[in-house]
């Protein structure tokens, strides 16, 4: 299986003083269902556009089907176009991702800013409408829509470009349930057919649900483990070192006193 993405050693920060990732290493092979999962300000977001190529790290390596790339690489108009049309990028606030007239717009701007014809383009953009049942929304700007249908819109800005590899960075926050189930569906969907997916998320019942490789980052901005999803979720005294879970403390009476216990819970439980 081939590596499509990876890291060595990567380390980043913004404005050369805050850190956001610190000698961070990891692969994602072809085909795979892969998590970044970790603390809020652990480095998830960074980790992705790193992978994206929308930030480059100061030092360590970021590879693309074995190959490292840096800022200079996206100058080779052949490389940015062989990388932009297999790398999606889906960012956690739609409201950054979504810029055109109408949802229509949006969803045929990357096929011809690739180069594709507008029939083509056309086409493209009405089967994904229909396929994440947004066809009602065609003509409509995105502030007149829903969280979850903003959603559905930046995930077709992407699925018309037909990417390998899609990477969400926290798709399902501030998603209602039946648009969370919608999404993880349409994960699994696009995974059997043979597709890429990296999410990056710190809600370990998605993690339980997509039971991809996982990788765990600590709240100093490296990597604490990679592996199985079961296996992460098994390890509670790492996920409550790394700030993913909780210890509640329960007190009640009975005829012998005061009685304790210790409950763990996932953030948000």
């Amino acid at each position: 299986m081939e590596t499509v993405l990876a890291l060595k050693g990567a380390a980043y920060k913004y404005y050369d003083k805050i850190t956001a990732l610190d000698g961070v290493s990891l692969s994602i092979m072809q085909g795979q269902r892969f998590t970044v999962i970790g603390a809020n300000g652990s480095g998830k977001s960074s980790l992705l556009q790193v992978l994206a190529g929308l930030i480059f790290p100061q030092t360590g390596d970021v590879l693309f089907k074995g190959v490292a790339f840096t800022e200079k690489s996206f100058r080779d108009k052949e490389f940015l176009r062989q990388f932009r049309t297999t790398v999606g990028y889906v960012f956690q606030d739609s409201d950054v991702q979504l810029f055109c007239p109408t949802i229509y717009d949006e969803l045929v701007f990357g096929p011809l800013q690739m180069g594709m014809d507008e029939e083509e383009a056309s086409v493209r953009a009405i089967e994904v409408m229909r396929m994440l049942n947004i066809e009602a929304l065609r003509d409509r700007p995105s502030y007149m829509l829903s969280g979850g249908e903003k959603k559905k819109a930046a995930i077709g800005s992407i699925l018309t470009m037909n990417p390998g590899v899609i990477l969400l960075d926290e798709p399902t926050s501030g998603l209602d349930p039946r648009t969370q189930a919608f999404l993880v569906e349409l994960l699994f969907a696009l995974n059997d057919s043979g597709k890429t997916i990296v999410v990056s998320t710190h809600d370990l019942a998605l993690v339980e649900e997509l039971q991809g490789e996982t990788c765990v980052l600590t709240e100093s901005h490296t990597v604490e483990r990679v592996a199985g999803a079961d296996d992460i979720l098994a390890d509670e005294e790492m996920l409550l070192r790394v700030n993913l879970i909780h210890e509640h403390i329960h007190r009640h009476k009975d005829s012998k006193g005061i009685i304790s216990h210790v409950h763990r819970h996932a953030h948000g439980d």
